[in-house]
C-alpha cells in the first residue's frame, strides 16, 4: 500500500525525535542540564503576557458545616478576567496550605466544586473530579480556578452554552507566538500571586493537581512555576511519541518543536526535588500505560540523581481517564506535609 498519509512519515520521526537536551545525554552536570532546560521550556511555552494589576474583587462569601466559601476575580492579563473560588476550611486553624485544582476539558470549574450544571456533569463529578471538595476534606484550602476555554471563559464566538472547545483559541495563541499551555500557566501564576493577597492562606505550601488537560499544566505549571511545592498531575505523564504523537488530543496539548529537545519525562527535571505524584489509570486509551511507565522510568532517575528518589511516585488506578482520589490523596499528603522542597 502507498504510504500516502501523513502518519507514514510521521511515526518514524517520532522514534527517532532528536531531543538533544533528554535527561540521559546529560546526566553528568544536573545543574547545568537543569538550567539549560529552564531556558528551554521558557522558549517553547511562548511569549508570555504583559502583566498588569491584579485588581482582586472578593464578589461574594458564604460559610457552611465544611468550609468557607469565598468567590472572586482577578485580571491576568488585559482582557483576560479569571474567575475563582478559594474554600477555607471550617476545621483547623490558618494560614492553611493550599492545593490549587484544574479541571481539563469539561464544561468548567463549578465540576471541582461537585455542582452539576449540565447534562452528563453528575458523572463528570462521580468519577473523581469533585477536586476541591477532596482538598478540603484533606485539610487544605483550596482553590478552583477557571481555566481558558473552559466554563464562564469558554469561546462565546461560538455561542453554545456547552461548548468546550480549546482549538481556535489555541490556534490564535499560535498566530500570536503563544501557546495555550503557556497562557494558562501564567493565569496559575497570577493565581498564586493572588493568593498573597488572602491572609488565611500559607504561601509557602501550595499544591497543584488536575486531571486530564488540568493534569497537563498542573506539569507545565510545576516546572515554571518554583513558588508550588508539590503537584500531582492525573492522566496526563505519558511519551509524546504514545500518548499526543499518535493519538488524537485536544491543540492545547501540544508544544510546537518540543521533541526536538526532550520527552515529557525529561522536563520533570524542573520539578525536583519538589514532590511530584503521577496519577495514570491503567486502562486509559489516550495515555497508554505502557507509555506512562516509561516515562516514571525516566521521572525515577532525574529524581535519584538529585538526591530526591523517595519524592516521586506513581499511582495507577484501575480504571481509564479519570482521577483515583483514594491512591492519589494519600500519597500526595505524605509528600506534601513532610516538607517544603525548594531548588535554588
Amino acid at each position: 500500500m502507498p504510504n500516502f498519509a501523513p502518519e507514514c512519515c510521521h511515526n518514524p520521526l517520532l522514534d527517532a525525535a532528536p531531543c538533544s537536551l533528554a535527561f540521559a545525554r546529560h546526566a553528568g552536570d544536573f545543574t547545568a542540564w537543569r538550567a539549560t532546560m529552564d531556558t528551554t521550556l521558557r522558549q517553547l511555552v511562548g511569549v508570555m503576557p504583559e502583566p498588569v494589576p491584579l485588581d482582586v474583587r472578593v464578589e461574594w462569601e458564604t460559610t457552611s458545616e465544611s468550609f468557607t466559601e469565598r468567590r472572586f476575580l482577578f485580571t491576568a492579563e488585559a482582557g483576560a478576567e479569571v474567575p475563582c473560588h478559594l474554600l477555607l476550611p471550617t476545621h483547623g486553624t490558618a494560614p492553611f496550605p493550599v492545593v490549587i485544582c484544574l479541571q481539563g476539558h469539561s464544561t468548567g470549574m463549578h465540576i471541582s466544586l461537585g455542582r452539576a450544571q449540565f447534562p452528563g456533569d453528575e458523572a463528570t463529578i462521580a468519577g473523581g473530579r469533585d477536586f476541591a471538595l477532596q482538598a478540603v476534606r484533606e485539610g487544605y484550602a483550596a482553590l478552583a480556578i477557571e481555566q481558558r476555554c473552559f466554563g464562564e471563559r469558554r469561546d462565546q464566538r461560538q455561542g453554545h452554552v456547552h461548548n468546550i472547545g480549546c482549538t481556535h483559541a489555541s490556534m490564535t495563541a499560535l498566530l500570536l507566538g503563544r501557546t495555550m499551555i503557556g497562557e494558562r500557566v501564567w493565569d496559575i501564576s497570577r493565581a498564586i500571586d493572588a493568593l498573597a493577597t488572602f491572609p488565611e492562606i500559607d504561601g509557602t505550601r501550595i499544591g497543584c493537581m488536575g486531571n486530564s488537560g488540568g493534569g497537563t499544566i498542573t506539569y507545565y505549571a510545576a516546572c515554571l512555576e518554583p513558588r508550588i511545592t508539590a503537584a500531582m498531575p492525573s492522566c496526563y505523564v505519558c511519551t509524546f511519541k504514545d500518548s499526543s504523537g499518535r493519538i488524537d488530543h485536544c491543540p492545547d496539548n501540544y508544544l510546537p518543536g518540543i521533541l526536538r529537545y526532550a520527552e515529557m519525562a525529561d522536563w520533570a527535571g524542573l520539578i525536583a526535588p519538589r514532590p511530584l505524584v503521577v496519577v495514570a489509570g491503567l486502562q486509559d486509551d489516550i495515555f497508554p500505560i505502557a507509555g506512562v511507565r516509561e516515562a516514571f522510568a525516566t521521572i525515577q532517575d532525574i529524581y535519584r540523581a538529585c538526591g530526591a528518589d523517595d519524592r516521586c511516585r506513581l499511582i495507577v488506578g484501575p480504571e481509564g481517564h479519570r482521577f483515583y482520589p483514594e491512591q492519589g490523596w494519600p500519597i500526595f499528603r505524605e509528600l506534601f506535609d513532610r516538607s517544603v522542597y525548594t531548588v535554588k
